[in-house]
């Protein structure tokens, strides 16, 4: 295979270890080559001792020094670039030394995928500090790239008021447990319910719920909940047996730390998906659709039912049923004999704007 049919994929940490970003683009690699003929090279920025990741070659570290090797064995890069994944304070200063010796040397394209661009905060936080540098190095990331991946409105509107001629491609993140295509969607019940994702995620949906689930509709009120993900952590332990003491009649299972296939087949049985996506900060508009909890949810033609009000979300003018919500001062659901439709409709919507073939299509366009 020739360096013009390669591309080397930046991630901050090894693929497939329960990473968000990495499974990412370990599910774009598989796209791109099934689809597009495109073979990824992995280049960690963590030390890692693995050489291959599914079939795919991993390189660790970020030396200035392998530049010239690597410019003439890879015609085109894809940065995967979350600020905090990089440097603890959000601050990659390594990162931006190495893009600055590699982008020179390199033939083809580079495309930019900002899963972040910066944080903000309180004064008492490290981020209200640090903002200035994390926005210098973002600028940065955004000189050196031809173009740009986003998942979310928010983040294309901050791109485009750094630089308006900036080629941008808005594609919501894909789901990293799994994409079945599903034809029947009438023997889920619609009490089913699941909240999926990462620990932290999972731990905040749980304590939400704990204390919303008694105004959902009589209609949906959860007989059954799985948990898909996370860690067996201990934040998450106390709040399902707080849980089940509360509600003795709830089947509650927890699926931790678990495969594709497995997490995928268990989601597909759920009719609702309660997601705490931003817990107490800043609701952005928008913003849900770099949540791959969402994304999963959706895949998989499950509802997904939001801790806030949100309004229209939209991609090409294709607008998602709902948002559906449960809130303590209101709560939106669909009409019951509408429960099979809207979770085919939000499946179908998944497959159109947001599937991992779907992403790699942007992606070979933006390599060309």
């Amino acid at each position: 295979m020739s360096a013009r049919d390669t591309v080397l994929q930046i991630v901050p940490h090894l693929p497939g270890t329960f990473d968000g970003v990495g499974d990412y683009a370990l599910n774009l690699a598989d796209a791109l080559s099934a689809d597009h003929g495109i073979r990824t090279t992995f280049l960690v920025a963590a030390t890692t001792f693995v050489t291959s990741r599914n079939g795919y070659t991993v390189i660790s570290g970020m030396d200035a020094r392998d530049c010239t090797e690597l410019a003439r064995d890879h015609e085109h890069v894809i940065l995967h670039y979350v600020n905090y994944g990089y440097q603890a304070r959000g601050v990659p200063f390594l990162l931006r030394a190495f893009v600055r010796q590699l982008r020179p040397k390199l033939r083809g394209r580079w495309v930019t995928t900002f899963h972040e661009l910066y944080a903000s905060g309180p004064p008492w936080k490290s981020a209200f500090w640090l903002h200035p540098f994390q926005v210098r190095i973002a600028h940065d990331m955004l000189d050196a790239s031809s173009a740009c991946v986003v998942s979310n409105a928010p983040i294309e509107a901050a791109i485009h008021a750094y630089d308006p001629e900036k080629k941008v491609h808005l594609v919501p993140v894909m789901s990293n447990f799994g994409e079945p295509q599903l034809t029947n969607f009438g023997p889920a019940s619609p009490r089913r319910w699941a909240i999926c994702g990462g620990t932290a995620l999972i731990a905040r949906s749980l304590r939400l719920f704990e204390h919303l689930h008694p105004l959902i509709p009589p209609d949906f009120s959860a007989e059954h909940i799985d948990v898909v993900g996370g860690r067996g952590d201990a934040a998450i332990g106390a709040a399902l047996d707080r849980l089940k003491r509360s509600r003795p009649h709830l089947a509650v299972h927890h699926y931790p730390e678990v495969g594709v296939e497995l997490a995928s087949e268990v989601l597909r049985h759920s009719s609702f998906g309660w997601i705490d996506y931003f817990g107490a900060g800043k609701v952005w508009p928008g913003m849900l659709l770099k949540s791959t909890a969402f994304a999963a949810l959706c895949a998989h033609g499950v509802i997904p039912v939001l801790s806030h009000r949100e309004g229209p979300i939209a991609i090409e003018g294709d607008t998602l049923p709902g948002p559906y919500y449960l809130t303590p001062g209101a709560t939106n659901f669909p009409p019951i004999d509408q429960v099979h439709e809207m979770r085919r409709r939000f499946h179908d919507w998944y497959y159109a704007h947001a599937a991992s073939r779907q992403a790699a299509r942007v992606y070979a366009e933006a390599l060309t």
